[in-house]
């Protein structure tokens, strides 16, 4: 076998819980040939043991069954992740999450675009200010920076210190780093793997986010390159799960859950959004289907923080730049929905720095 067969065969290994190969991560370091012995040289960084157990049992079988007649010595060199080390800095009182002033970081998924996660993150950080926390958000889907312009703020450019490092927009207090404040609205961002894993650690480490109680991290769709670089660059608290009810947008939902399961991020709620939508004669009207949301919540045993009906007052917000939980919570059923998730999401939080 060649190099090149060798690297096309480790191609088919997936990184446990991740759509994307262990090549394309970047996990080997090395592959050297001599007579019939392969050796290949692979690193990993992960506090799981079981990561690296099922990628080098995946190796095996992989390339074994490309060619037998060779022996593989696969070598996994385990390496703590950056986060590791910031869980020891100050992250603000008891934060654990290795950016300076920050108690928490909650990522929030969709596994499948489309689903409203960027509008369900814009507002859970408004109703969770209201709940009296310091919340901000980094918008880490860079091909579809979304949260600038929810919050009003695309006109805005972010400075920098004398050392630096970036400081943040604010919005309706809610402190704010997304690509949308880089590039006006008609620029494409037009960047591969490695160079969008470099912009998603600058937006963690290298943005003042200050003294904040939460982060939320609004994720792109998938399972991929970014996610991989965001638990491998800070300490996530938890994550939450948006989906719409039908089983189309479950089935992605499902792979996101499995993701964070594989790097032991544990799931705070699920979100539905798109679950209902009530006319003007009050009506409801389930367009995507009947609680596919709350079901598979149940059936996985995680929280479920919301059903957030369809209303045209929440797109109307999110395009003025006034996320819809700005409203009182009694104005509007969006709104109140809104609030809800946020009060159930601080009861799960609570309930797991408890344990």
């Amino acid at each position: 076998m060649t190099e090149q067969q060798i690297k096309d065969t480790l191609g088919t290994v997936k990184y446990p819980g991740f759509s994307r190969d262990i090549v394309s991560f970047g996990l080997v370091k090395e592959i050297t040939i001599a007579d019939q012995l392969v050796t290949i040289n692979l690193q990993v960084q992960t506090t799981d043991p079981a990561v690296p157990e099922q990628i080098f049992k995946s190796c095996q079988e992989a390339l074994g069954a490309a060619d037998d007649s060779y022996t593989y010595k696969v070598n996994v060199d385990v390496q703590a992740p950056a986060q590791a080390s910031g869980n020891t800095q100050s992250g603000g009182a008891g934060g654990k999450s290795g950016l300076p002033g920050v108690k928490s970081i909650i990522a929030v998924a969709s596994g499948k675009g489309g689903v409203g996660k960027s509008t369900t993150t814009a507002n859970l950080a408004i109703a969770l200010q209201k709940q009296g926390l310091k919340v901000g958000i980094c918008d880490c889907d860079l091909y579809g920076p979304s949260i600038a312009h929810m919050f009003g703020a695309d006109d805005q450019q972010p400075s920098a210190t004398a050392d630096d490092q970036i400081i943040p927009i604010k919005a309706h207090g809610i402190t704010l780093m997304s690509m949308g404040f880089l590039l006006n609205q008609d620029s494409p961002v037009i960047v591969r793997g490695p160079l969008a894993t470099r912009y998603i650690q600058q937006f963690l480490r290298q943005v003042e986010w200050g003294e904040l109680d939460v982060l939320l991290l609004d994720l792109p769709p998938g399972t991929g390159d970014i996610q991989l670089t965001i638990v491998q660059t800070v300490s996530l608290d938890g994550s939450i799960i948006v989906t719409t009810p039908q089983e189309i947008a479950l089935i992605d939902a499902r792979k996101a859950i499995s993701m964070f399961s594989k790097v032991n991020v544990p799931i705070l709620g699920l979100i539905e959004n798109m679950a209902y939508f009530i006319c003007a004669h009050g009506e409801k009207y389930q367009i995507f289907g009947k609680g596919g949301g709350e079901a598979e919540a149940k059936r996985l045993k995680i929280p479920f923080l919301a059903a957030i009906p369809i209303d045209p007052t929440t797109c109307e917000a999110g395009d003025d730049g006034t996320p819809i939980a700005l409203a009182s919570p009694n104005s509007s059923v969006p709104s109140e929905a809104f609030h809800k998730a946020a009060a159930k999401l601080t009861e799960t939080m609570s309930k797991e720095r408890a344990q």
